[in-house]
């Protein structure tokens, strides 16, 4: 079992993580990545010696790889010279212990290139890019894009669906023919509800392309890790997600591969209310840094305007959610 002692983790569960090399042009993904905030100091600027603190709880953790310059990690209110400042310190901090996944995700391809070019030459093992968002976006054009970046930069791709951000659904089967046709575009966040359910029709859909073929499709689950079991179940590789928590997932996900599903679903589903809560729209990136602060990895959960604070009725709701989550899983603050 998993627990806290303080700030201490204990992990004494296995973990599943990269195959091969980090690295290595062929790398696999799989297990628990946890999505990195991007921590500011009270007065908004970066505050770098939280984010490595971040990097090394994740790492205690037990997951398989960090995610840096996701949605949740505020990308899109750090200018370029912040984006790359970020990745550089996680990359550092990281030091080859286990994969880097950077968010490279631009409106137009030759932008995107340029990010993920960016990423590779610092030292990051993969990228992970949604669908540019434009008016009357189609399908050929979204397999434009990844077979654009493909050529263009030698990295692994994660594609994330993600419709509230992208303002694109890719269907299962589109998201099927990006893997048959792009092999290293063959990883995919999910985050287009009901995760499970279209993660089945996802790999569905790539045997059915490829009939005695070879193509192996890896789906991670995000949305806070709300339906992470279901997802398993239906499929999926693993999780790529903030969760404040990350050794409960690692749990989890270890258990699961261990064919231990109920003592899996013995966590997952003790540890939910919390998942939950922390993925509240709009305030969640506000709750996650206030539980990262309160572990001692961030010196400030502040976030950068216009982003919501915590107003004193929902820290009191934390309050009674993470005491109840102690008595459940072991996870003391």
């Amino acid at each position: 079992m998993f627990s806290f002692a303080g700030n201490v983790i204990h992990n004494h569960g296995g973990v599943f993580g990269l195959v091969g090399r980090v690295g290595d042009s062929q790398l696999q993904l799989e297990g628990v990545y946890s999505v990195l905030p991007t921590p500011f100091q009270s007065n908004g600027d970066l505050d770098e010696a939280s984010l490595r603190r971040v990097v090394d709880l994740f790492v205690g953790a037990g997951v398989s790889g960090v995610t840096a310059l996701g949605v949740t990690g505020e990308v899109a209110r750090l200018d370029d010279v912040e984006r790359r400042r970020v990745l550089e310190v996680v990359v550092g901090q990281v030091n080859g212990r286990i994969g880097v996944v950077a968010g490279t995700t631009a409106e137009g391809t030759r932008a995107c290139i340029v990010y993920s070019r960016q990423a590779r030459e610092i030292g990051a093992t993969a990228v992970m890019v949604s669908p540019p968002r434009m008016a009357k976006l189609n399908s050929d054009a979204v397999v434009r894009h990844y077979h654009a970046l493909a050529d263009a930069v030698d990295i692994e791709i994660v594609v994330q669906d993600y419709p509230p951000i992208s303002g694109f659904a890719m269907e299962p089967w589109l998201l099927a023919r990006i893997a048959k046709d792009i092999p290293r575009a063959r990883t995919i966040k999910l985050e287009d509800p009901p995760t499970p359910f279209k993660t089945s029709r996802i790999l569905s859909e790539v045997s059915d392309r490829n009939p005695g073929g070879d193509v192996a499709v890896r789906i991670f689950g995000g949305l806070g890790g709300v339906f992470l079991l279901e997802e398993l179940l239906a499929g999926a590789t693993g999780a790529m997600t903030g969760f404040a928590f990350p050794e409960v997932l690692v749990r989890i996900v270890s258990l699961f591969r261990a064919g231990q599903v109920d003592e899996a679903a013995e966590v997952f589903y003790r540890a939910v209310p919390l998942m939950r809560f922390e993925f509240q729209e709009g305030i969640g990136m506000a709750i996650r840094k206030e539980v990262l602060y309160r572990r001692g990895a961030l010196a400030s959960p502040a976030t950068r305007p216009p982003a919501a604070a915590l107003d004193q009725p929902t820290r009191e709701a934390l309050d009674r959610v993470l005491e109840w989550s102690a008595r459940e899983t072991g996870a003391r603050l």
